[in-house]
């Protein structure tokens, strides 16, 4: 299972989820199910953005679990 990290990226980069929802300027009941990984997906675009925000790639925004 592929999720998101984006959770660990605002601890680390001392930001909070209000902050990231604005940035993304999405309905906040898809922010939260993205956020708390239960969506199927993710369009490319906030994709990008969360890497600009966090100053990674995208192999860091996700990890592969075993779930």
């Amino acid at each position: 299972m592929v999720t998101l990290r984006a959770l660990e990226l605002l601890e680390k980069n001392n930001k909070t989820k209000y902050w990231l929802y604005k940035q993304l300027g999405m309905s906040y009941q898809n922010f939260s199910k993205m956020i708390n990984n239960e969506t199927k997906s993710i369009r490319y675009e906030n994709i990008g953005i969360m890497c600009e925000l966090f100053h990674c790639t995208p192999n860091d925004l996700f990890e592969i679990t075993d779930d």
